[in-house]
């Protein structure tokens, strides 16, 4: 029996100790995992509530015009354009305001991880300042990942265009549904490309904070690992992924009924012609809730799929670099028990 000195046993892992790993990580340093998770969500939602408060008293008077207009009216330029600027910039700041945020859990998930498989204590300073300073390098892989796999789909709708602009220019019959068959017919030959490359580099993040790698090496290194076991870390990572799927929608649906109850009663208070500064009001309560729910659900998505893709980078380099020995060590595990 390979040594156990932290959440996983340090030898080969089989389904159960990726995901009793997992849990175990999330029970031990959930006050670590969770902490950073609500300090980095919990920061882009106040970021992005305080964007729009300062857009829409920026563009509160175009607004109330356009809501008075009739049914036959037409709103002016000046009104809806500064609308449009406004709410799209809040758009940008809420975008990269959970780059951001996810980037610092993809990190701080490894970086505890780092610690929980040799049984040692992480402390949420430490896990923050490692994740904050190997944050760049994380947001750089992602990135690229998601472009990469996203290439095939990209050419295929590409040349879905070309064809839409030949059936427009000739003026067929048909067009509409030849379109139609044609995009999804695309869509479905280009996605086992995308996935494959996803997976093939799922295990980057991972390599940035366990090896320091950058971006690119990073990149490489999950390829390597990945090699032989793609459809094994295919399925484990689906399979978490649809466990913290359903998790977050069963949070979300107390926080839900809670908003919709909420929402009720705030809609009884308003009078025949509100204005839009009062129906905000009145809804706020439902927003509220739906955003509370949305973000305690968000650490659980954020935090298992990442947990169980650090355990299979660590499962790949027990297996294909004896990795094991190396661990206990670190661990300092008697030798007794590294046999």
């Amino acid at each position: 029996m390979p040594p156990k000195p932290g959440v996983i046993p340090l030898g080969p892992l089989r389904l159960g100790d990726v995901l009793s790993g997992a849990f175990a990580t999330v029970g031990r340093y959930g006050k670590q995992l969770f902490g950073v998770g609500a300090a980095a969500y919990g920061g882009a939602l106040a970021v992005v509530l305080a964007a729009a408060a300062i857009a829409y008293s920026a563009v509160a008077d175009h607004l109330d015009r356009i809501l008075a207009l009739g049914a036959d009216d037409s709103p002016r330029t000046e009104d809806w354009v500064p609308l449009v600027i406004a709410f799209g910039s809040v758009a940008v700041v809420g975008l990269i305001a959970v780059v951001i945020s996810t980037a610092l859990m993809y990190t701080a998930v490894p970086a505890v991880l780092q610690e929980a498989v040799l049984g040692r204590p992480a402390t949420f300073p430490a896990v923050w300042r490692r994740a904050w300073n190997r944050m760049p390098a994380v947001i750089g892989t992602v990135v690229l990942t998601w472009l990469i796999a996203m290439v095939p789909l990209l050419l295929a709708w590409v040349g879905l265009l070309a064809v839409v602009i030949a059936m427009v220019s000739t003026d067929s019959g048909g067009a509409q549904i030849a379109v139609l068959l044609i995009g999804v017919l695309g869509t479905l030959a280009t996605a086992p490309l995308a996935t494959w490359l996803w997976v093939k580099f799922s295990l980057a993040p991972s390599a940035v904070v366990f090896e320091n790698q950058g971006p690119i090496a990073a990149m490489r290194r999950s390829s390597r690992l990945v090699r032989g076991s793609w459809w094994r870390t295919f399925g484990i990572t689906l399979l978490a992924g649809a466990m913290a799927a359903v998790a977050s929608y069963l949070i979300q649906i107390p926080f839900s009924l809670l908003g919709m109850f909420s929402g009720v009663l705030g809609s009884t208070a308003l009078g025949d012609d509100p204005n839009p500064a009062s129906v905000i009001v009145a809804m706020s309560g439902y927003v509220l809730s739906l955003l509370l729910g949305q973000l305690v659900s968000q650490l659980v998505v954020a935090t298992f799929p990442p947990l169980v893709a650090g355990l299979l980078y660590v499962d790949r380099r027990i297996r294909t670099e004896n990795l094991g020995p190396v661990l206990a060590e670190a661990a300092a595990v008697p030798p007794q028990y590294m046999a």
